[in-house]
């Protein structure tokens, strides 16, 4: 079959749930991964086929877009600050607003020392692998509370080359921290169940629950958590990092306050919403 009416397919087949620029993506993302051609192979060369054991996948990957399966999870594959990682269910799909905060730990860190870094609610490990490429002489500790996204995250650490130490652990049981850090980093669940309606279906319907939603009632319970926490293990002057919920910045910024940090610094991301939140612990 041509691959230009495997593009005419894709194009009346997702019309009604995409926009055309998405449906681009999807369509050339696939012949990516597929075919290992690119745009500009195909304007070259519009007759180019597929043979007939690539066009099983072609279809399965259409008929899973068309039930808006997100796109990474169809490829089983996602991007995240020029380093690529296997992402299924159970596990988020990285967004760019995290390569923001892995790019503001980047800056403020020293790259010529041996610091301690720890991530809490790993998922994927896109931080901590990220952040164990971009700094070699770092040990990086990472902690989740759903082994399956350990399994993946440990995948994607040999995928990407790096040793991270793993920690099955739900951090809101946890009493104490065994060891110190200069570095704690969190992403953790901060979408309020009011917000639901602003979330795109295909995150409710694909993408895990336990790591995007916390109740009314106690949005910052994580980040409260952990901040105690981090209160009693970072170094003297180490360095807190979350990302947050963009409507609960003051808040969350308040919070890190009371619990005795300092030069605290509230960031927003590339589309100008309360994102992230650095601090320091307080020299004693």
């Amino acid at each position: 079959m041509k691959l230009k009416n495997l593009k005419n397919q894709f194009i009346e087949t997702l019309k009604d749930l995409f926009e055309p620029e998405e449906i681009d993506v999807f369509f050339y993302r696939c012949l990516e991964r597929l075919e290992q051609k690119t745009k500009i192979d195909l304007v070259l060369n519009p007759d180019l086929e597929t043979d007939d054991v690539k066009l099983v996948f072609w279809k399965r990957y259409l008929n899973e877009l068309k039930q808006e399966r997100p796109l990474q999870y169809v490829l089983r594959e996602a991007f995240f600050y020029d380093l690529t990682f296997y992402v299924e269910e159970g596990v988020l799909i990285p967004r760019p607003e995290t390569e923001e905060l892995v790019e503001w730990i980047l800056q403020t860190v020293p790259k010529d020392k041996e610091i301690r870094i720890l991530d809490i609610g790993t998922g994927s490990g896109c931080i901590a692998i990220t952040l164990a490429k971009k700094l070699p002489l770092a040990r990086v500790f990472a902690m989740d509370v759903s082994d399956k996204a350990l399994v993946i995250a440990a995948k994607n650490a040999v995928l990407n080359g790096v040793e991270i130490t793993w920690m099955l652990e739900n951090v809101l049981e946890l009493e104490a921290l065994a060891e110190s850090y200069d570095v704690i980093v969190s992403n953790p669940p901060y979408v309020r169940e009011l917000e639901k309606v602003e979330i795109h279906n295909n995150v409710k319907q694909y993408e895990p629950e336990l790591a995007l939603f916390v109740s009314d009632e106690d949005p910052l319970v994580f980040y409260r958590k952990i901040a105690q926490l981090a209160s009693l293990v970072l170094v003297d002057q180490g360095y807190l990092f979350f990302e947050i919920n963009q409507y609960l910045g003051k808040d969350t910024v308040a919070l890190v306050d009371l619990l005795g940090f300092v030069n605290i610094q509230l960031k927003q991301d590339f589309r100008s919403n309360d994102r992230m939140i650095r601090a320091q612990k307080r020299l004693l």
